[in-house]
């Protein structure tokens, strides 16, 4: 388990990281979002030891985390740290015996990243002969290549297509089943299908952090109303819930005071009804509420 106690970081009269701790658990996707300049690429910086904290501590398993632990990591920065002039096998096994695999394990394993991204002919390339989306599989590989005892990924997602997306998420709940994996991405909608626990930052602090599901079941309990053949506008009349959208026999209630239970029958007193279910809050709407 990977952990973050307490982590302030400032830079002259600048606090970029207040008090920040969170924990990244093996086998479970953590996604680190938050706006440009909350902290969440100082905060990766730290975990991997690039950069040193003003105060607070990185644990590893409960103990303070050492270099020869993150020697074991795998880590994407945001500024892309392979070779242009390199061609890619030779770089991925390079970087693999940098990890201590002999000659022949890293050519292995080398020749089946490149071959799970569709990169096999490309293997002689150089990498900057390559486009952007497929220099980020590069990156990605050379992440893995020596199969890591964590994951600290920062924007793996960033300028890939859905299908290198779909491609690269195959690989990483394969590779990082049972690994610490701790990924930061814009792309909400990525976040929300892709992980299990989430840490929000803004201006600094963690704003949010928790599981999924329980950061939905702190906003308020909003159901979608679906009747057989009558308008649902009689239920902007209906006390202790307020209407977000009336479109014909569909509505789109939140519930202030009133139970689900009498929702559903003040429903069913009305006529038939087709559904009454809970909407799940979009994740875009939990980070806009908590990084208000």
């Amino acid at each position: 388990m990977l952990e973050a106690h307490s982590l302030t970081r400032v830079f002259g009269s600048t606090t970029v990281l207040d008090d920040v701790s969170f924990t990244v658990t093996p086998g479970r996707f953590t996604g680190f979002v938050g706006a440009n300049g909350a902290g969440k690429t100082t905060s990766m910086r730290i975990l991997m030891g690039v950069l040193a904290a003003t105060s607070g501590s990185v644990t590893w398993d409960g103990a303070p985390i050492t270099a020869e632990v993150r020697r074991t990591f795998g880590y994407m920065p945001e500024e892309r740290g392979l070779y242009p002039r390199m061609k890619l096998r030779d770089q991925l096994v390079f970087f693999a015996r940098l990890h201590g695999l002999s000659t022949s394990d890293a050519g292995e394993r080398a020749d089946g990243l490149l071959g799970h991204f569709g990169l096999t002919d490309r293997a002689d390339d150089l990498l900057d002969e390559l486009s952007l989306g497929n220099q980020q599989r590069v990156q990605i590989a050379a992440a893995l290549v020596h199969r890591p005892s964590a994951l600290v990924l920062d924007e793996p997602f960033s300028g890939l297509d859905p299908i290198a997306v779909e491609s690269m998420t195959d690989l990483l709940r394969t590779e990082a089943a049972d690994l610490p994996l701790l990924f930061s991405s814009h792309q909400l909608d990525l976040v929300e299908r892709l992980c299990d626990d989430l840490v929000v930052l803004s201006g600094g602090r963690v704003v949010a952090a928790g599981s999924v599901t329980e950061l939905r079941s702190r906003g308020a309990e909003r159901y979608r109303v679906v009747l057989d053949g009558q308008d649902a506008a009689w239920l902007r009349d209906v006390r202790g819930l307020t209407v977000d959208d009336v479109d014909g026999p569909t509505a789109l209630v939140t519930l202030d005071t009133m139970p689900p239970a009498e929702l559903v029958a003040a429903a069913v007193a009305r006529g038939p009804v087709l559904e009454v279910a809970r909407v799940q809050q979009p994740l875009s709407e939990i980070f806009r509420e908590v990084s208000r």
